[in-house]
């Protein structure tokens, strides 16, 4: 079969307008209010024109959740693609900064695939997860180089109980059988901690005295190197 024909209108290739138009539409109203209709009014076509590439709202959904994990995994496999793979220090600050800048630079694409769930949507996990697995595998591959340099601070704190080391081997049977237990317990805690404050800032939760949020997550990025590698 061949593939269908882009449609091209005053908007340009339909397809990339209604993208554009669906980002749109998450920053000022969020994510839930997404609507085909709302989309194919802000560009004044009809909602079956918008049916051909997307059949209902939770395809193009889909779409717009591996969209942005492709784009978030890029600026983090970007961030660290010209430092020396023995700069360990290096390596997870500049993912760290990276994660937050692709956060404030795309807030819409944070919330719609961190943010509040969607009423009535559940995403397939089979196309939205390997989009979703990749960003992580940038940090526990930082790790784990770390860790197989000796660089990385191994102590009591990352001692794991029968339940958590369970779990752990779990997600490395599945997906990481060559990486060590506390490099992914590593990887986890350092994930929260950086997306909690994040998503903090994104949605404007911070109290009004924190006039410098990057000040205060910078702050706390120095902290997580100072914990995780040796000097």
């Amino acid at each position: 079969m061949s593939p269908r024909p882009k449609l091209v209108t005053p908007h340009g290739d339909l397809q990339q307008a209604i993208i554009k138009t669906a980002w749109q539409q998450i920053a000022e109203q969020g994510a839930p209010a997404l609507s085909l209709r709302a989309i194919a009014r802000a560009l004044n076509i009809t909602a079956p024109a918008i049916y051909n590439y997307y059949a209902d709202r939770d395809a193009l959904v889909t779409a717009l959740i591996v969209k942005a994990f492709i784009s978030f995994g890029d600026t983090q496999e970007q961030a660290i693609a010209t430092i020396p793979e023995t700069e360990h220090a290096q390596r997870l600050r500049a993912l760290g900064l990276a994660y937050r800048q692709w956060a404030v630079t795309y807030p819409e694409r944070y919330q719609l695939i961190f943010g509040t769930p969607i009423a009535g949507y559940s995403a397939p996990m089979e196309i939205t997860m390997p989009a979703a697995e990749r960003s992580l595998a940038v940090l526990v591959k930082v790790l784990d180089d770390a860790h197989k340099a000796d660089k990385l601070k191994v102590d009591e704190s990352l001692k794991m109980t029968p339940k958590t080391e369970s779990m752990l081997k779990e997600w490395q049977a599945s997906r990481a059988p060559d990486v060590y237990i506390e490099t992914l317990f590593l990887a986890l805690t350092i994930w929260g901690c950086v997306h909690g404050l994040v998503s903090l800032e994104v949605g404007n939760q911070f109290p009004l005295f924190i006039r410098d949020t990057g000040e205060i997550y910078r702050r706390e990025l120095e902290g997580i190197i100072m914990r995780t590698i040796k000097t």
